[in-house]
């Protein structure tokens, strides 16, 4: 039996972008929007579900939080992230958009039956996954 998150958490991922308006443009035609209360010229607060946000960063304004030096994503893999969507057709048609606006093909569809995904690399190389995943198998487990 799993522990529910507290109710009060947030879920904030600082990633670092080369150009924060070329980024802030290629996620916006992916569907997503943004805070400008979290923003300014070196950041941007990406809404990425109730509790969950990406704080896209300058370089820059990133390794000011960092200790530890910046990783090419085009070379090193750090973390791949993921979001879901609300159906397979919606998976492909993000996946179009990201393709359209600059991303890189990263793999083939998976297609487990009750979970459908498909990745891309970022206009800065960072691996994202667009995932369906079937309501029931999502509250019950995939052997359900």
């Amino acid at each position: 039996m799993t522990t529910p998150a507290h109710p009060g958490r947030m879920l904030f991922v600082n990633l670092p972008v080369v150009d924060l308006e070329r980024s802030k443009a290629f996620f916006t035609g992916l569907g997503f929007t943004f805070n400008p209360k979290f923003a300014d010229e070196s950041s941007a607060c990406m809404l990425v579900g109730e509790q969950a946000f990406v704080m896209l960063l300058s370089r820059e304004k990133f390794a000011q939080f960092s200790k530890l030096p910046l990783a090419d994503p085009a070379t090193h893999a750090l973390s791949l992230y993921c979001f879901s969507v609300s159906s397979r057709e919606e998976v492909d048609k993000v996946n179009a958009a990201a393709l359209e606006a600059g991303a890189t093909k990263a793999d083939d569809a998976e297609d487990y039956g009750f979970m459908y995904s498909r990745s891309f690399f970022d206009l800065d190389g960072h691996g994202w996954q667009i995932m369906w995943m079937d309501p029931k198998a999502a509250t019950e487990g995939p052997q359900a």
